[in-house]
């Protein structure tokens, strides 16, 4: 093909010549032939492509086609139910609820009922209208140390920070948070004026960053967080161990990120870059994150102070428990975020292959908090792809108390899952800080199709306890999800999680299954204690496991 491009390409330029010197009016025809060869001949030398050296030109279409792949499978191929990470089905009815369009579907499921996975709710002979029900639940967050608790929505707005949304979307959801009465989470990238201008609830999260509060080094800033935390609009602090989509991962800001708007946002030098650790540094083992959690509680006038984790190593929860129950300090309420949430980039492994699964880690910390007596005093939120009623019913009937989402209010902004958040191409303006872009989010229109998507979503979930039975989220139980499993067995989420008692991790024997964990897990570090436990002791702890 290269010595075809050399042919053609003198061809082109020979005829182009004789051309113009014939008819000299045809030398404008050099517009179309020129481009075509000096593109070639760059194609031919340039060492990056192997494809574009070999076929100058016409290699190209070959990623002009990869570049379109993704939208014509979008548009054209995929059904409406096998679409990733959200499915078609998913979307529209984000889309349709968020414009109060219908959010019916005629002619009965389009899911497999028989497949490995399909999930359903018990529902009861005894169905309770949704009219004689509380539309608009609400749970109150704050333990016993806690002296300004707050009234929070089952349902409210997951961490994503200015930077990686654009100031309109910011403004957008936080305005949708203020119209609805539910809760905000700022992401760890501080609090932006875009979240303070609409004035809805914000839940500060504190990274390893510690964005907005601190120091030049790096470290925790006392001063700085008490000047913050104590805006009436934040309503509760959430301290960000690890999050989903990358557990157990940091980042680095760019220098030419670091404009003066953010670095006056969080508390950084302008121009430079700004590492976010994999750890925190204000503290090293459980008892230390537990004393922090309660000079956090103290800085801020009492608000509730909880963590953000993925569950990872599980003996590192125990440690924390066991370090609640040592200082008899408890966290207000804890964030579990499944392996499967969403995040503007991360690297592939990590979004593919760290962290426990949403369901899972719901049901663990539930349990855990439950066998040491704890969790009487603290709330569980639920975060990692809950976009409708039944994904809040699910996550309530296994533990949690609220629910977060992340993807489903971008959705809500127009969205279109078009792949594009780490690449500052976002094409409808939600995750990009393109000035050009960020025009197409109309921060008035928006505002009212969040607030539509939460209402009409938390309605809906409410809806489903009516046919249930209930009056009440926290009525749900494990035993009203039922799953297959298998092409013949079916199981309730209680059977495939079953319930520990109350209590019974604060003596021996402990229930077989937590034995090891047990063993290997100490308030004084997050480290598992292999050097405590003997290889008999191991090898029986396992055995039951």
């Amino acid at each position: 093909m290269r010595k075809a491009f050399v042919a053609i390409a003198a061809f082109l330029v020979a005829f182009t010549i004789m051309l113009g010197l014939y008819h000299p009016f045809l030398w404008w025809t050099f517009l179309f032939t020129g481009p075509f060869v000096i593109l070639g001949i760059y194609d031919l030398y340039q060492p990056k492509r192997s494809i574009m050296r070999n076929y100058p030109v016409f290699g190209r279409l070959r990623y002009f086609m990869e570049e379109l792949r993704p939208k014509i499978y979008q548009y054209f191929i995929e059904s409406d139910t096998n679409g990733k990470p959200f499915s078609r089905l998913n979307r529209s009815l984000i889309y349709q609820r968020a414009k109060t369009d219908n959010d019916t579907i005629p002619f009965g499921t389009q899911l497999d009922v028989y497949e490995n996975g399909y999930e359903w709710l018990s529902h009861s002979i005894a169905a309770i209208s949704h009219h004689e029900l509380d539309i608009n639940p609400k749970v109150m967050v704050g333990g016993p140390h806690c002296k300004q608790p707050y009234n929070a929505s089952i349902y409210n707005i997951s961490a994503m920070s200015f930077g990686s949304l654009s100031q309109n979307a910011v403004l957008a959801l936080n305005g949708g948070a203020k119209m609805g009465g539910f809760a905000h989470n700022t992401g760890e990238g501080g609090i932006s004026d875009y979240h303070t201008q609409p004035g809805g609830d914000l839940i500060w999260q504190i990274g390893t960053g510690y964005f907005g509060c601190r120091k030049p080094d790096g470290s925790f800033n006392p001063e700085a967080f008490a000047e913050r935390s104590t805006s009436d609009q934040v309503k509760m602090i959430e301290i960000k161990l690890s999050q989903g989509a990358k557990p157990g991962h940091g980042g680095m800001l760019p220098a030419k990120k670091v404009t003066p708007e953010v670095a006056r946002i969080r508390l950084v030098k302008e121009g430079f870059d700004v590492n976010s650790p994999p750890a925190h540094s204000a503290f090293s083992n459980p008892k230390e994150m537990i004393q922090f959690v309660q000079q956090l509680r103290t800085l801020s006038g009492g608000k509730p102070v909880g963590i953000k984790l993925c569950i990872g190593r599980r003996t590192e929860f125990l440690a924390i428990c066991k370090a609640m129950i040592a200082t008899g300090i408890y966290v207000d309420f804890i964030t579990v975020d499944g392996g499967e949430g969403g995040t503007g980039a991360a690297p592939q492994e990590f979004s593919n292959a760290v962290g426990m699964p949403l369901r899972e880690g719901v049901a663990f910390v539930y349990d855990i908090l439950s066998g040491f007596g704890l969790k009487k005093h603290i709330k569980i939120i639920a975060s990692g792809k809950i976009s409708s009623g039944f994904d809040l019913v699910k996550n309530i009937a296994l533990g949690a108390d609220l629910c977060y989402s992340a993807r489903g209010m971008m959705f809500a902004l127009g969205c279109l899952q078009a792949l594009l958040c780490n690449s500052n191409a976002c094409p409808t303006g939600v995750a990009t800080q393109d000035a050009s872009l960020m025009k197409g989010l109309v921060v008035e229109d928006k505002t009212v199709r969040v607030f539509n998507f939460h209402r009409l979503t938390v309605q809906s979930a409410v809806e489903l306890l009516g046919a249930a039975g209930l009056r009440h989220p926290y009525e749900l139980t494990r035993a009203y999800i039922n799953r297959r499993v298998s092409p013949s067995l079916m199981q309730s989420y209680m059977e495939t999680f079953p319930y520990i008692p109350e209590g019974s991790l604060l003596q021996t024997p402990y229930p077989s299954q937590f034995e090891l964990l047990m063993a290997l897990s100490t308030a004084e570090s997050f480290a598992p204690t292999d050097y405590r436990v003997s290889n008999v002791d191991y090898q029986t702890a396992s055995a039951n496991n």
